[in-house]
């Protein structure tokens, strides 16, 4: 790719990672946010705490610069997320009143090829040739369509698996020495931090779209549909495009239970090399790191959609109230004339303003109605044998003949229990009535007094008598919602008996 004068002009002019090499407090900028969102792999922190991390690195530089930096850490990062510098993104999430920070796509690249500049132990071009091969390598035999093509690149490939397993059955075990150990893992690191950039600038490229297409729908004109249609379309081309397909394949790769152990397990692996123990490479929470740039390009993604949505309800909501305010402007227009209705000489017509329309093939063919054919046999009797009498030995105790007995214990008295109930109104259905008396106390929120028991018999229907245990559950006045019809019900019980 050529790079011409004026390229580099407008990149002057306006990338922030070229602003910020050409900042005076560039040093304090770049190792302040490199160490906390590229080493950190933060992908949001409040205001509050990036500001106390600010103010920390400020007061470490002053042990040195005593009047370096004089301004409050908090008027630094909102000076570094204006327009014209660009090198924070000054946000607020969901439900969050407190302001959030993230380094810029352009940030990270700058601060990338400044981590690049410092010399390193040593530049391995090894790997990186080989790497090229393998690419080239996948990139002719995956576009291969010929099948003998492809059968004849497995077989050279089989043939030097073949060779390599012959070799090492041999005792001929062919070791990568140290040199070539960390040319590789320096490789690995490189790339998983270039993963890690990519995620960034992932999110940066749907924000940029969810803004495209809000102007777009800020100034449209035209019907609904092709609004709609407009804005999927454009959806789908970014979700579509190289970068999107790849973001997606990546992921899906990487969200592989069987993947992520594997990767585990070759990292762990690698650095207990003893060629490249002790060196520094950030591998050691690369997975971690992934899944959450992963996961975070993901809600980004989820959050636009959704404030898409309320976007065009909210555009909905005001084209659906204009029509409303056009409709009620013609009702009162129309109760303003009503009284002054124009005579036939004064009043045009437009005769037949509708045709009557009918097409055949709009009326429905005749079908003939379902008949139901009814069995007409004579019913006849079954052979099995089973108690008929259970069938209507059925209990049914009614809850306001129960309200009726307590509220005439309560007449008389402040309090009245379920034991003195029952003795004066014996139990008739034995615990199915007793049960109902708990159920009532539940529903009115009787007393329970847990420390006192008191016990309550009847005779059951084999003519054996019963006694339960139960807390003792007091009534009070007032309480009970005993009506006069419940009392009348129970007065006729009594009577009844």
């Amino acid at each position: 790719m050529a790079v011409t004068f004026y390229d580099l002009e407008i990149l002057r002019r306006q990338h922030p990672g070229w602003r910020l090499l050409s900042a005076d407090s560039a040093p304090l900028i770049a190792s302040f946010l490199h160490r906390v969102f590229v080493e950190g792999n933060h992908r949001e922190i409040s205001e509050t705490e990036l500001a106390d991390y600010l103010e920390d690195e400020i007061y470490d530089i002053r042990t040195s610069v005593p009047d370096a930096f004089p301004k409050p850490p908090r008027q630094y990062l909102v000076d570094w997320s204006h327009l014209d510098r660009g090198w924070l993104r000054r946000f607020y999430p969901k439900s969050s009143d407190e302001p959030f920070y993230d380094i810029t796509p352009g940030t990270e690249k700058a601060l990338q090829w400044l981590a690049s500049l410092s010399e390193g132990t040593f530049v391995g071009t090894e790997s990186r040739l080989l790497t090229v091969f393998e690419l080239l390598r996948q990139m002719v035999e995956g576009a291969e369509e010929n099948p003998e093509e492809r059968i004849q690149a497995l077989m050279v490939r089989r043939q030097e698996i073949d060779d390599e397993i012959a070799r090492v059955r041999a005792g001929d075990i062919r070791v990568l020495d140290d040199t070539a150990q960390r040319d590789r893992f320096q490789q690995v690191g490189a790339t998983a931090q270039d993963l890690l950039g990519d995620f960034r600038q992932v999110e940066a490229n749907f924000r940029s779209l969810d803004r495209s297409v809000r102007k777009r729908i800020a100034g449209w004109d035209e019907s609904r549909g092709a609004l709609l249609e407009e804005v999927f379309g454009e959806t789908d081309q970014i979700a579509d495009s190289d970068q999107g397909v790849s973001f997606r394949a990546f992921f899906d790769l990487l969200m592989s239970s069987q993947r992520q152990q594997e990767l585990a397990d070759l990292l762990d692996a690698a650095m207990n090399l003893p060629a490249v123990r002790g060196y520094e490479s950030g591998l050691g929470s690369i997975l971690h790191d992934w899944l959450v740039a992963g996961d975070s390009a993901q809600r980004t993604v989820a959050q636009l959609s959704q404030q898409l949505r309320r976007f065009l309800d909210d555009k909905t909501y005001l084209e659906n109230r204009r029509i409303v305010s056009l409709l009620r402007s013609i009702e009162k227009n129309a109760l303003q004339v009503q009284d002054r209705q124009p005579t036939t000489r004064d009043f045009s017509s437009i005769p037949m303003v509708k045709s009557d329309v009918s097409l055949p093939m709009e009326r429905p063919l005749y079908s003939r109605p379902p008949q139901v054919d009814l069995a007409s046999d004579a019913v006849e009797l079954g052979d099995e044998d089973f108690d008929t009498p259970a069938l209507f030995a059925q209990i049914h105790v009614d809850p306001a003949v129960l309200r009726g007995h307590i509220a005439a214990r309560l007449a008389d008295r402040d309090q009245t229990t379920v034991g003195d109930t029952v003795r004066e109104n014996p139990l008739e259905e034995g615990l199915a009535e007793l049960v109902t008396y708990l159920n009532i106390a539940d529903a009115d929120s009787a007393a329970f007094a847990e420390d006192e028991t008191e016990k309550v018999s009847w005779i059951g229907a084999d003519g054996l008598a019963r006694t339960a245990q139960i807390p003792q559950i007091v009534f009070m006045r007032g309480s009970v919602r005993a009506t006069a019809e419940s009392q009348a019900t129970a007065g006729r019980s009594g009577r009844d008996g």
